[in-house]
């Protein structure tokens, strides 16, 4: 099991320099494998749109909580570290094009040594995606192309593409990402969908609010998907959050039971010395031995 963190968004702390190095250097110096940033480029105050992960219906960020760009954010997160991978817990796919997206995503690969995951997803606030304009109902068919789409630029030759959203042809991006094959791609959502998307394109599946049956219903989808295309499905990680606090010796033996292969530990402190003793605690409590314990699932 490999252990990844997601700092206190809801803090406010993420785009602080002071909070976040001491923050990812501890979590290297700890054993952790992975941070993780998540995305909004805007949030309509008073959106009407349901968070789709909470009883409430609400996003539990404040209209107002600075959200840094996530790629920005994990670039700089490398420059202060030297082994943690790079993870997006997700990029909401329909606001980007695929050119523009691949180059930063292998630009921060290279840089950084092949850390980059990027995971991804279709994004459920309407109006946001509408602010960037974005029709909602394409929003898939858009995150379908898109990753395609950047695949072709990292094929390692002149790439082209002909879709319903996006075109190019006989071009050119470099660098090329520094992992064979380009960056991990890794499907994020909850629903049947998103499962099959994981199945059929990804590298991964991270979703997000799903209790223990539904959990093996939509990795059952994945793996069935998979194997329906072609792919080989134990290629593909299984990768879920839990609150810190949720996270001990019995959670990472259920969890790899279904077939999880990384926890996404979400913190929730923002008073730095309450943050380094929660995290030397679960590092007790799951047995990481330091920057060692990263090399094995």
């Amino acid at each position: 099991m490999r252990f990844g963190l997601l700092p206190p968004y809801r803090s406010g702390v993420t785009a602080d320099p002071s909070w976040m190095v001491p923050f990812v250097r501890d979590a290297e110096r700890l054993g952790f494998e992975s941070v993780y940033s998540v995305e909004h480029v805007v949030v309509p105050v008073g959106h009407a749109a349901a968070y789709p992960y909470s009883e409430s219906g609400r996003m539990p960020l404040a209209d107002d909580c600075p959200i840094p760009d996530p790629l920005d954010l994990l670039a700089f997160v490398a420059g202060t570290t030297t082994s943690l991978r790079l993870g997006t817990g997700v990029v909401v796919g329909p606001h980007h094009h695929p050119l523009v997206l691949a180059k930063r995503l292998a630009t921060i690969d290279q840089l950084s040594g092949g850390r980059m995951t990027l995971g991804v997803g279709v994004g459920w606030m309407r109006e946001e995606l509408a602010a960037t304009g974005v029709e909602f109902s394409t929003r898939g068919r858009r995150l379908d192309e898109l990753i395609a789409a950047m695949r072709q630029v990292w094929s390692g030759g002149p790439a082209s593409f002909d879709g319903e959203f996006f075109a190019f042809d006989s071009i050119r991006s470099e660098p090329q990402p520094f992992q064979p094959g380009g960056v991990p791609i890794h499907i994020g959502g909850h629903s049947p969908a998103a499962a099959r998307r994981a199945g059929q394109m990804g590298d991964g599946f991270h979703p997000l609010g799903l209790d223990d049956v539904l959990l093996s219903e939509r990795w059952d989808l994945v793996c069935r998907t998979a194997v329906a295309a072609g792919r080989d499905p134990e290629k593909i990680e299984l990768s879920v959050t839990l609150p810190v606090s949720a996270v001990d010796a019995a959670a990472v033996d259920r969890f790899a039971a279904v077939g999880v292969t990384r926890i996404v530990c979400s913190t929730a402190a923002v008073d730095r010395n309450q943050v380094t003793d929660d995290l030397a605690a679960l590092a007790a409590r799951v047995e990481l031995s330091g920057p060692a314990s990263r090399e094995g699932v």
